[in-house]
Protein backbone atom coordinates (compact mmCIF):
# COMPACT_ATOMS: atom_id res chain seq x y z
CA UNK A 1 0.00 0.00 0.00
CA UNK A 2 1.31 3.48 -0.93
CA UNK A 3 2.10 5.51 2.16
CA UNK A 4 3.81 8.47 0.54
CA UNK A 5 4.27 10.24 -2.78
CA UNK A 6 6.35 13.07 -4.23
CA UNK A 7 5.32 15.38 -7.08
CA UNK A 8 8.11 17.35 -8.75
CA UNK A 9 7.33 20.83 -10.02
CA UNK A 10 9.57 20.14 -13.02
CA UNK A 11 7.36 17.20 -14.02
CA UNK A 12 4.08 19.12 -13.80
CA UNK A 13 1.91 18.65 -16.90
CA UNK A 14 0.73 21.76 -18.76
CA UNK A 15 -3.01 21.24 -18.27
CA UNK A 16 -5.47 23.23 -20.37
CA UNK A 17 -7.86 25.73 -18.83
CA UNK A 18 -11.52 24.83 -18.92
CA UNK A 19 -13.91 26.97 -21.04
CA UNK A 20 -14.31 29.35 -18.08
CA UNK A 21 -10.59 30.06 -17.65
CA UNK A 22 -9.96 27.78 -14.68
CA UNK A 23 -7.68 24.80 -14.20
CA UNK A 24 -6.62 22.70 -11.24
CA UNK A 25 -3.66 20.32 -10.98
CA UNK A 26 -4.30 17.54 -8.48
CA UNK A 27 -1.23 16.83 -6.37
CA UNK A 28 -2.84 14.44 -3.89
CA UNK A 29 -6.11 12.64 -4.49
CA UNK A 30 -8.18 9.52 -4.15
CA UNK A 31 -6.21 7.68 -6.83
CA UNK A 32 -3.03 8.10 -4.78
CA UNK A 33 -4.42 6.14 -1.85
CA UNK A 34 -5.38 9.19 0.17
CA UNK A 35 -8.47 8.96 2.34
CA UNK A 36 -8.49 12.30 4.13
CA UNK A 37 -6.54 14.62 1.82
CA UNK A 38 -7.23 16.25 -1.49
CA UNK A 39 -4.58 18.82 -2.39
CA UNK A 40 -4.05 20.80 -5.56
CA UNK A 41 -2.94 23.98 -7.31
CA UNK A 42 -5.62 26.14 -8.91
CA UNK A 43 -5.24 28.82 -11.55
CA UNK A 44 -7.82 31.34 -12.79
CA UNK A 45 -7.42 33.81 -15.63
CA UNK A 46 -8.30 37.47 -14.99
CA UNK A 47 -11.57 37.05 -16.91
CA UNK A 48 -12.21 33.54 -15.59
CA UNK A 49 -14.93 32.23 -13.31
CA UNK A 50 -15.79 29.19 -11.21
CA UNK A 51 -19.57 29.01 -10.90
CA UNK A 52 -21.29 28.76 -7.53
CA UNK A 53 -21.14 25.32 -5.93
CA UNK A 54 -20.99 23.47 -2.62
CA UNK A 55 -18.78 20.63 -1.38
CA UNK A 56 -19.41 17.80 1.06
CA UNK A 57 -15.90 18.43 2.39
CA UNK A 58 -14.18 21.47 3.87
CA UNK A 59 -11.73 23.50 1.86
CA UNK A 60 -8.78 25.60 3.01
CA UNK A 61 -6.80 27.76 0.62
CA UNK A 62 -3.72 29.99 0.37
CA UNK A 63 -3.35 32.55 -2.42
CA UNK A 64 0.12 32.11 -3.98
CA UNK A 65 0.08 34.72 -6.76
CA UNK A 66 -2.22 37.37 -8.19
CA UNK A 67 -5.65 38.47 -7.04
CA UNK A 68 -9.02 36.71 -7.12
CA UNK A 69 -12.56 37.40 -5.90
CA UNK A 70 -14.29 34.89 -3.64
CA UNK A 71 -18.09 35.15 -3.49
CA UNK A 72 -19.88 33.65 -0.46
CA UNK A 73 -23.37 34.32 0.89
CA UNK A 74 -22.05 36.91 3.37
CA UNK A 75 -20.22 39.00 0.77
CA UNK A 76 -17.57 39.24 -1.94
CA UNK A 77 -13.90 39.44 -0.98
CA UNK A 78 -10.84 40.50 -2.94
CA UNK A 79 -8.04 38.08 -2.05
CA UNK A 80 -4.35 38.77 -2.69
CA UNK A 81 -1.06 36.90 -2.35
CA UNK A 82 -0.68 35.66 1.22
CA UNK A 83 -4.39 35.59 2.02
CA UNK A 84 -5.77 32.30 3.30
CA UNK A 85 -9.14 31.08 4.48
CA UNK A 86 -11.58 28.32 5.23
CA UNK A 87 -14.71 27.28 3.35
CA UNK A 88 -16.72 24.98 5.65
CA UNK A 89 -18.65 22.01 4.28
CA UNK A 90 -21.85 23.03 2.49
CA UNK A 91 -21.05 26.75 2.11
CA UNK A 92 -21.98 28.07 -1.36
CA UNK A 93 -19.07 29.87 -3.01
CA UNK A 94 -17.79 31.02 -6.39
CA UNK A 95 -14.51 32.44 -7.73
CA UNK A 96 -13.94 35.35 -10.11
CA UNK A 97 -10.72 36.48 -11.77
CA UNK A 98 -9.35 39.92 -10.96
CA UNK A 99 -6.27 42.00 -11.74
CA UNK A 100 -4.09 41.74 -14.82
CA UNK A 101 -2.49 38.34 -14.31
CA UNK A 102 -3.59 34.80 -13.54
CA UNK A 103 -4.33 34.04 -9.90
CA UNK A 104 -2.89 30.88 -8.35
CA UNK A 105 -3.81 29.25 -5.07
CA UNK A 106 -3.27 26.01 -3.20
CA UNK A 107 -6.33 24.20 -1.89
CA UNK A 108 -6.69 21.53 0.79
CA UNK A 109 -9.82 19.37 0.67
CA UNK A 110 -10.80 17.16 3.60
CA UNK A 111 -11.88 14.41 3.41
CA UNK A 112 -10.74 13.45 -0.08
CA UNK A 113 -13.31 14.07 -2.88
CA UNK A 114 -14.68 10.83 -4.34
CA UNK A 115 -14.92 10.45 -8.11
CA UNK A 116 -17.84 8.01 -7.84
CA UNK A 117 -19.92 10.73 -6.15
CA UNK A 118 -19.17 13.50 -8.63
CA UNK A 119 -16.15 14.54 -6.59
CA UNK A 120 -18.58 15.47 -3.84
CA UNK A 121 -19.43 18.78 -5.53
CA UNK A 122 -22.84 20.14 -6.49
CA UNK A 123 -23.71 23.24 -8.51
CA UNK A 124 -26.04 25.74 -6.81
CA UNK A 125 -27.81 28.94 -7.94
CA UNK A 126 -25.57 31.89 -8.71
CA UNK A 127 -24.54 34.16 -5.86
CA UNK A 128 -25.09 37.94 -6.05
CA UNK A 129 -22.32 39.78 -7.87
CA UNK A 130 -21.17 42.49 -5.46
CA UNK A 131 -18.27 44.92 -5.38
CA UNK A 132 -15.52 42.99 -3.60
CA UNK A 133 -13.87 44.27 -0.44
CA UNK A 134 -10.71 43.21 1.34
CA UNK A 135 -11.40 40.84 4.26
CA UNK A 136 -10.76 42.36 7.68
CA UNK A 137 -9.16 39.65 9.79
CA UNK A 138 -9.77 41.70 12.94
CA UNK A 139 -13.53 41.62 12.26
CA UNK A 140 -15.20 38.56 13.88
CA UNK A 141 -17.63 38.40 10.95
CA UNK A 142 -14.76 37.49 8.62
CA UNK A 143 -12.73 35.42 11.06
CA UNK A 144 -12.47 32.57 8.53
CA UNK A 145 -9.79 34.58 6.69
CA UNK A 146 -6.20 35.42 7.52
CA UNK A 147 -3.08 36.80 5.94
CA UNK A 148 0.48 35.48 5.87
CA UNK A 149 3.77 37.29 5.20
CA UNK A 150 7.18 35.54 5.25
CA UNK A 151 8.36 38.08 7.84
CA UNK A 152 5.91 36.51 10.28
CA UNK A 153 8.25 33.50 10.49
CA UNK A 154 11.05 35.59 12.06
CA UNK A 155 10.86 35.28 15.87
CA UNK A 156 12.80 38.54 16.23
CA UNK A 157 10.25 40.53 14.26
CA UNK A 158 7.05 39.55 16.04
CA UNK A 159 4.95 42.60 16.88
CA UNK A 160 1.37 43.57 17.53
CA UNK A 161 1.21 44.96 13.98
CA UNK A 162 2.15 41.58 12.53
CA UNK A 163 -0.15 39.68 14.87
CA UNK A 164 -2.99 41.96 13.83
CA UNK A 165 -3.05 40.46 10.33
CA UNK A 166 -3.97 37.07 11.78
CA UNK A 167 -7.32 36.05 13.15
CA UNK A 168 -6.21 35.91 16.79
CA UNK A 169 -3.25 35.82 19.16
CA UNK A 170 -3.20 32.03 18.86
CA UNK A 171 -1.25 32.44 15.61
CA UNK A 172 1.89 33.64 17.40
CA UNK A 173 4.91 31.58 16.43
CA UNK A 174 5.77 28.21 17.89
CA UNK A 175 9.58 28.09 17.98
CA UNK A 176 11.77 25.08 18.76
CA UNK A 177 15.15 23.62 17.66
CA UNK A 178 15.61 25.94 14.69
CA UNK A 179 12.03 25.33 13.54
CA UNK A 180 9.21 27.89 13.53
CA UNK A 181 5.55 27.04 12.98
CA UNK A 182 2.70 29.47 12.34
CA UNK A 183 -0.82 28.07 12.52
CA UNK A 184 -3.23 29.32 9.86
CA UNK A 185 -6.36 27.14 9.72
CA UNK A 186 -7.47 24.89 12.58
CA UNK A 187 -10.38 24.35 14.96
CA UNK A 188 -10.10 27.90 16.29
CA UNK A 189 -10.84 29.16 12.80
CA UNK A 190 -13.78 26.77 12.41
CA UNK A 191 -12.14 23.80 10.67
CA UNK A 192 -13.32 20.36 11.77
CA UNK A 193 -11.48 17.98 9.39
CA UNK A 194 -8.05 19.51 8.74
CA UNK A 195 -5.36 22.02 9.65
CA UNK A 196 -3.12 24.27 7.56
CA UNK A 197 0.04 26.00 8.74
CA UNK A 198 3.42 27.37 7.65
CA UNK A 199 6.73 25.73 8.67
CA UNK A 200 10.21 27.24 8.43
CA UNK A 201 13.57 25.61 9.19
CA UNK A 202 16.70 27.61 9.97
CA UNK A 203 19.92 26.27 8.35
CA UNK A 204 20.47 24.04 11.38
CA UNK A 205 16.83 23.00 11.66
CA UNK A 206 16.10 19.28 11.70
CA UNK A 207 13.23 17.10 12.93
CA UNK A 208 13.86 13.49 13.90
CA UNK A 209 12.04 10.77 12.00
CA UNK A 210 8.48 10.20 13.15
CA UNK A 211 5.01 9.26 11.97
CA UNK A 212 1.41 10.28 12.71
CA UNK A 213 -2.09 8.78 12.88
CA UNK A 214 -3.17 11.20 10.14
CA UNK A 215 -2.11 12.32 6.64
CA UNK A 216 0.19 15.26 5.93
CA UNK A 217 0.88 17.24 2.77
CA UNK A 218 3.82 19.58 2.13
CA UNK A 219 4.07 22.26 -0.59
CA UNK A 220 7.65 23.57 -0.62
CA UNK A 221 7.91 27.33 -1.13
CA UNK A 222 11.47 28.41 -0.32
CA UNK A 223 14.87 26.74 0.07
CA UNK A 224 15.79 23.06 -0.31
CA UNK A 225 14.96 20.11 1.92
CA UNK A 226 16.52 16.74 2.46
CA UNK A 227 13.45 14.60 3.09
CA UNK A 228 13.05 10.94 4.01
CA UNK A 229 9.79 9.03 3.60
CA UNK A 230 9.82 5.39 4.76
CA UNK A 231 13.54 5.13 4.06
CA UNK A 232 13.45 6.78 0.61
CA UNK A 233 15.45 10.01 0.32
CA UNK A 234 14.51 13.06 -1.73
CA UNK A 235 15.90 16.55 -2.36
CA UNK A 236 12.88 18.86 -2.60
CA UNK A 237 12.66 22.51 -3.62
CA UNK A 238 10.16 25.28 -4.46
CA UNK A 239 7.04 23.99 -6.17
CA UNK A 240 7.61 20.37 -5.17
CA UNK A 241 4.89 18.60 -3.18
CA UNK A 242 4.97 15.54 -0.93
CA UNK A 243 2.33 13.54 0.92
CA UNK A 244 2.80 11.23 3.89
CA UNK A 245 -0.02 8.84 4.72
CA UNK A 246 -0.83 7.66 8.22
CA UNK A 247 2.04 5.54 9.51
CA UNK A 248 4.63 6.83 7.03
CA UNK A 249 7.89 7.45 8.91
CA UNK A 250 9.35 10.73 7.68
CA UNK A 251 11.78 13.52 8.59
CA UNK A 252 13.31 16.70 7.18
CA UNK A 253 16.53 18.70 7.29
CA UNK A 254 17.44 22.02 5.73
CA UNK A 255 19.74 21.29 2.79
CA UNK A 256 20.73 24.93 2.18
CA UNK A 257 22.27 27.91 3.93
CA UNK A 258 19.11 30.01 4.04
CA UNK A 259 15.60 29.43 5.34
CA UNK A 260 13.57 26.41 4.25
CA UNK A 261 9.81 27.05 4.20
CA UNK A 262 6.77 25.01 3.25
CA UNK A 263 2.98 25.00 3.56
CA UNK A 264 1.78 21.98 5.53
CA UNK A 265 -1.63 20.40 6.01
CA UNK A 266 -2.95 17.63 8.23
CA UNK A 267 -6.15 15.57 7.94
CA UNK A 268 -7.95 14.55 9.99
CA UNK A 269 -7.09 17.00 12.75
CA UNK A 270 -4.45 15.71 15.17
CA UNK A 271 -5.64 14.05 18.39
CA UNK A 272 -5.03 15.80 21.69
CA UNK A 273 -2.44 13.18 22.66
CA UNK A 274 -0.08 10.84 20.78
CA UNK A 275 0.07 12.89 17.57
CA UNK A 276 3.73 11.92 17.10
CA UNK A 277 5.63 8.65 17.28
CA UNK A 278 9.31 9.61 17.27
CA UNK A 279 11.62 6.83 16.12
CA UNK A 280 14.25 7.89 18.65
CA UNK A 281 11.88 7.32 21.60
CA UNK A 282 11.13 3.74 20.64
CA UNK A 283 14.78 3.03 19.89
CA UNK A 284 15.62 4.33 23.38
CA UNK A 285 13.01 2.05 24.91
CA UNK A 286 14.34 -0.92 22.95
CA UNK A 287 17.85 -0.28 24.26
CA UNK A 288 16.61 0.27 27.79
CA UNK A 289 14.79 -3.08 27.73
CA UNK A 290 17.93 -4.87 26.53
CA UNK A 291 19.79 -3.56 29.57
CA UNK A 292 17.23 -4.82 32.10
Amino acid sequence: MTRHLVRRAADAPDLPHDPHGHRRRTLVGEEDGSVHTGFGLCELRPDGTVAAHVHSYEESFLILDGTVVLDVPEGSYLLEEGDYGLLPTGVPHAWRGAGDTDARWADMLAPVPRARYGHDTQAVPALPVREPVRPDVRDPRTRSFGHFEPAQMDPGKQSQDLLAVSASMRTALLVYSGITVKMMVDGDLGAVASTMFMVQYAPDGVAGSHDHPFEETYLFLEGEADAVFDGERYRLGPGDCAWAGAGCVHGFANAGTGPLRWLETQAPQPPVRHSYRFTRDWEYLREALRET
